[in-house]
């Protein structure tokens, strides 16, 4: 698993000016965003052409969800793949995922970087 300051990250995110923002976080933090992706099968592509270090996802998305997504993505990948969500409501996630990673909305980047450091974490445990 790379390190915590040089990870590729997908963002599963249907609102631009949130993706943006997350975008602007992340690259301050040092790592660099592959793809930004605002439907389930965008993500999923994006996925297969970028295997991204790290996903990022909002659960509930205007076409499909952020946690259907990265469920196919892990099985296409056959592999535990480091994610986390950003949710406004983060007890729907837990409910379908139970110890998921996620972040609620609105969050600071410390906040971000420690969810970050955990889903990878629970990657490497896998």
């Amino acid at each position: 698993m790379p390190s915590m300051k040089n990870l590729r990250v997908l963002i599963i995110e249907d609102d631009g000016l949130v993706a943006l923002f997350l975008e602007s976080v992340l690259e301050r933090m040092g790592h660099e965003v592959c793809a930004t992706a605002g439907s389930e099968s965008a993500a999923i592509d994006a996925a297969h052409r970028y295997a991204p270090d790290l996903v990022i996802a909002d659960a509930r998305l205007h076409s499909g969800s952020g946690v259907s997504a990265v469920e196919r993505i892990s099985r296409a990948r056959g592999e535990k793949v480091a994610y986390l969500f950003l949710s406004g409501d983060t007890a729907g996630i837990t409910a379908r995922l139970p110890g998921a990673i996620t972040l609620k909305k609105p969050f600071r980047e410390a906040a971000l970087a420690e969810v970050i450091e955990r889903a990878l974490a629970a990657a490497a445990a896998f």
